[in-house]
């Protein structure tokens, strides 16, 4: 596991409260799609204030690392609003089990909210390296405005026929015939999918969301050793 120092080099918005933060690193910093990394603001490694677990929300490979957060007042978000440019950050990494592998044929993912940042990282992996996977991408938000990377995601779909995005909006009534109003449920993924047995299934987000999709899972059939999930725990 490396620990390293990284430069941030930009900042872009992806909604009114979620932020991409993209970093260089004077030496090689090689990850899996799905992993994801450590920023520490303090010197002691333990204070969980000023040390939080994020995802990466870029591919393996690139130029830079992206790892993309909502912000809130928290100590950790305002440390990460305050970057500019040209500041300096630790990052320890990488991290983490649930990953992609290059031979997995049909993949779905269950998502809400900013459990999305990883899905962005093996989305855009399996998109660059033209790999012979199929996507189903269950994600859901409270309001279609804070649907985070809507604008890459349908790009993708619309250049690859193998990736499908449905899009849930759970705190208003979906207006766009696009979305489907309310949680993912049982109804909508086994509407949804085909051959259920031959999907792995990805899960990330906070404990309650993982357990909620994990007994869904359980519910329409799916294998267990083919269910993976992260926590994003002490977000």
């Amino acid at each position: 596991m490396n620990n390293i120092e990284a430069i941030l080099t930009e900042r872009i918005r992806r909604t009114g409260t979620v932020e991409s933060f993209r970093f260089t690193t004077g030496e090689p910093f090689a990850f899996l799609p799905g992993q994801f990394l450590k920023v520490n603001f303090a010197p002691d490694r333990n204070d969980k204030e000023l040390n939080k677990f994020l995802s990466f929300s870029s591919a393996p490979g690139r130029s830079y690392l992206e790892f993309t957060k909502r912000l809130s007042e928290s100590v950790f978000s305002r440390r990460l609003a305050a970057l500019k440019p040209g500041d300096r950050v630790q990052i320890q990494g990488p991290l983490g089990n649930c990953v992609f592998q290059d031979d997995y044929r049909e993949i779905t993912f269950l998502i809400g909210g900013i459990g999305i940042t990883p899905v962005i990282s093996i989305i855009e992996h399996v998109m660059e390296k033209r790999l012979d996977t199929r996507i189903n991408l269950f994600y859901s938000n409270r309001t279609a405005e804070e649907i985070a990377f809507k604008a890459e995601l349908d790009a993708w779909a619309a250049a690859n026929p193998n990736l499908r995005i449905i899009y849930t909006i759970t705190g208003e009534a979906a207006h766009d015939p696009r979305f489907f109003s309310g949680y993912i449920n049982q109804e909508l993924v086994s509407g949804n999918l085909r051959a259920i047995q031959d999907q792995v299934f990805f899960i990330y987000g906070p404990p309650s969301m993982t357990w909620t999709m994990k007994q869904l899972c359980s519910e329409i059939g799916c294998v267990p050793g083919r269910v993976k999930t992260e926590n994003f725990v002490g977000y």
